[in-house]
């Protein structure tokens, strides 16, 4: 998996490609915990990602919380139907913005 981290003064994009699975789920994790408090908005962007599992699904949770706790928005783009079925399946499509 590559994370690529594109900053844009209080807006944060995350473009992702690969498998987001118990292997790489702490590298992002990673890279999310570093974030600054400062940011409002982060995005991922998943339109490369092959495979999300349950690990990789819990970064996303955890960066999820991080933002409502610092008042800011978090939201998915582009996200393939395989990762649409994935958060349909655990219901984190209403929770998830999406684009």
């Amino acid at each position: 998996m590559t994370i690529n981290v594109e900053r844009d003064f209080e807006l944060i994009t995350l473009e992702i490609t690969g498998r987001l699975d118990t292997t790489t789920a702490p590298n992002l994790e990673a890279v999310v915990r570093e974030l600054s408090e400062d940011i409002k908005e982060l995005v991922f962007n998943m339109s490369e990602v092959e495979y999300i599992s349950s690990a990789g699904i819990r970064v996303l949770l955890g960066a999820y919380k991080k933002m409502k706790s610092n008042q800011g928005l978090m939201r998915i783009e582009k996200a393939n139907d395989m990762v649409r079925e994935v958060f349909e399946m655990t219901g984190l499509e209403q929770m998830l913005n999406q684009e």
